[in-house]
């Protein structure tokens, strides 16, 4: 099958789904090529975290904020839930080393105007009635909140095909051609798509997507493994994370005193209630390739520790586990924008774990640039040449 589009998005995760709904949205016509089914990689094996409080003062905060502002009005725009939900997250602290280091990463996330605060033990418990009583202190953001991927997905899939979006499932890009001024994309099926610009959306993959074309993509799979719990009552106001969580995320050195095994499975400490009841237990930051079976040794420590920072926890029964792969990047921070010496060429990966939080404000802001619309200057250091 031959086809001619204006956009082909190779990838069909939550952020080719963004991407390809806004690129719509603006009239373009669009085809979505996925290896295998819509959503199979990280963006259905995740939490559903918009966790604004996890993000590096700076440009990642700053789109986060962004974001979180679009996610309010997708509901409406999508015209369906997406389980969206505004509980609020609190960052709980064990002691005074990470008291001083969560004061100093709240002060700056303060400045980049993110309202959040450190709160002392009578809040905490008032908040978290349950949480282990020999916690110090916590911060506390109202703005943190939760999406259901799936549902998120589903959404930005019914929309796009209303619009005319084609999706081809199960279609591996076997070749990625530069044609003079637009580009071939060709997928097994014998599928050609014929367009002015691409985007590479592929998550943990898009490295393989460059080397079709010889273009080094420093982007590789980061194992996460996620514990799902029965459905049961809420057992605190907000969602919960720990300062060693954070410090997994940006730099484990400050938490010199966790175990080697901890420090080799990268363990860190997210507690989230879906809007069904369950709650999801994480998560791992691994470097396993593309190995996605979970590991009992793995779940069984990140459970010895919920049950240690929620003794409940003891009560409640484990109904499945996961895991799936972050698109991680040598530096933490995604890779959005054009590709250099290649026009039509954009790339919108390598989110790690933020990529659910990011999705509206990645895919909107890569439409414009396809569409050469917009100011997008804050953008260049994200783009791939930085690894240059």
């Amino acid at each position: 099958m031959n086809l001619k589009k204006d956009v082909c998005v190779i990838g069909g995760g939550v952020m080719g789904l963004a991407t390809a709904y806004y690129l719509l949205k603006a009239g373009k016509t669009v085809a979505i090529l996925e290896k295998a089914e819509i959503g199979s990689g990280a963006s259905s094996s995740c939490d559903d975290m918009i966790l604004l409080q996890s993000k590096k003062p700076g440009i990642a905060l700053t789109l986060a904020m962004e974001s979180l502002e679009m996610y309010r009005g997708l509901p409406d725009e999508l015209d369906t839930d997406i389980g969206f939900l505004s509980l609020g997250g609190m960052v709980i602290i064990e002691d005074e080393k990470q008291l001083k280091i969560m004061e100093d990463f709240v002060k700056q996330q303060i400045s980049y105007g993110l309202d959040v605060e450190i709160v002392g033990r009578k809040t905490l418990f008032k908040k978290q009635p349950h949480v282990a009583p020999y916690m110090k202190a916590s911060t506390y953001s109202s703005a943190d909140s939760q999406v259901n991927p799936l549902m998120l997905m589903r959404a930005f899939l019914h929309n796009g095909l209303k619009m005319g979006m084609e999706v081809f499932r199960y279609t591996p890009v076997k070749e990625l051609n530069q044609k003079g001024d637009h580009w071939e994309v060709k997928g097994e099926n014998d599928l050609s798509v014929e367009c002015d610009s691409v985007v590479i959306a592929a998550g943990a993959w898009s490295a393989q997507i460059g080397k079709l074309i010889g273009i080094d993509i420093p982007i590789k799979p980061i194992k996460g493994q996620i514990a799902v719990t029965e459905q049961i009552a809420p057992i605190g106001e907000t969602n919960c994370w720990t300062a060693a969580y954070i410090a997994s995320k940006h730099d484990p050195s400050i938490m010199p005193d966790r175990s080697e095994y901890d420090k080799e499975i990268g363990l860190g400490f997210a507690f989230s209630r879906a809007s069904e009841g369950n709650y999801l237990i994480g998560s791992t930051r691994e470097n396993a390739g593309f190995d996605k079976t979970t590991n009992f040794k793995a779940i069984s420590r990140m459970l010895e520790q919920t049950r240690k920072y929620f003794p409940i926890m003891n009560e409640v029964n484990i109904i499945r586990t996961m895991a799936g792969f972050r698109p991680g990047t040598k530096d933490g921070s995604p890779i959005i924008g054009p590709v250099d010496g290649f026009p039509g060429l954009f790339i919108a990966a390598g989110h790690e774990g933020d990529g659910i939080a990011l999705s509206p404000i990645t895919g909107k802001s890569v439409s414009e640039m396809v569409r050469g619309v917009g100011n997008h200057k804050r953008f260049d250091e994200l783009n791939l040449r930085r690894f240059s």
